[in-house]
């Protein structure tokens, strides 16, 4: 019975895959999941597209981490590469999602700032890309191969934690808040978790989690700035 329960443990990786599929569902709830439930979502096919790749990563995410918990590594290996094909196809829809997203924004009249918003969607596809590739690269170093997929999974999350503000109108700069604070506080969390546990905190996820943080911080400081938008407007001419 003890080699039951020690088998059926859940995992540090496996609360934060739930925690990922909470964010997800609480943070679309009021701009997607709820308007596609009563028919009032209007938008391109490839959102859908997206959005249902984006948490069958999530959930696979989740899956493969409780497997790994029940003691199952050969269940878990084995949606690898689905795994990883689920997350290609996320990456690269983010691209032409994000393309609608700035010819909606500047039909309402947002001008050079819908543009702007190009930017952080090619660098969230690529970081999270990224990540998953050198998690796919280091399967065989579990250490690094689990907070190389947690480091994906905080950058995939990182559009639904945003969109926790609309639950929150009041809160100023949002960007800051959201964006940044809560969504990044994830990493925070494996920091206590990853020095409690082995009293240290893993180099991948120390250095990982610090160009995360970096580079969401830098993204908000330089937002609509001129260079942003120069960047921005080769983007979207280049795309």
């Amino acid at each position: 019975m003890q080699t039951v329960n020690q088998n059926r443990r859940l995992s540090f990786f496996g609360v934060m895959g739930i925690v990922g599929l909470l964010a997800v569902h609480i943070g679309f709830a009021k701009t997607f999941i709820v308007p596609q439930i009563h028919g009032e979502f209007a938008a391109p096919i490839i959102i859908s597209v997206h959005g249902s790749l984006a948490v069958s990563w999530v959930t696979l995410f989740t899956i493969q981490s409780l497997l790994t918990g029940w003691g199952k590594p050969a269940a878990h290996r084995a949606l690898g590469i689905l795994g990883f094909l689920v997350a290609t196809g996320a990456a690269v829809t983010m691209l032409p999602a994000g393309m609608y997203q700035v010819r909606r924004d500047l039909a309402a009249g947002m001008g050079d700032t819908a543009v702007s918003s190009l930017v952080g969607v090619v660098t969230a596809a690529v970081m999270f890309l990224g990540f998953v590739a050198a998690g796919m690269l280091t399967r065989s170093r579990s250490a690094m191969h689990k907070r190389f997929m947690l480091l994906a999974l905080i950058v995939l999350l990182w559009p639904a934690w945003f969109r926790f503000r609309h639950y929150f109108p009041g809160v100023p700069r949002p960007d800051i808040w959201f964006a940044v604070v809560l969504a990044d506080s994830l990493i925070g969390v494996a920091w206590l978790w990853d020095w409690r546990t082995h009293h240290r905190i893993h180099p991948v996820l120390l250095y990982g989690g610090c160009f995360i943080i970096l580079e969401h911080t830098l993204e908000v400081l330089a937002f609509d700035s001129a260079p942003w938008r120069h960047v921005a407007a080769w983007l979207f001419g280049s795309l």
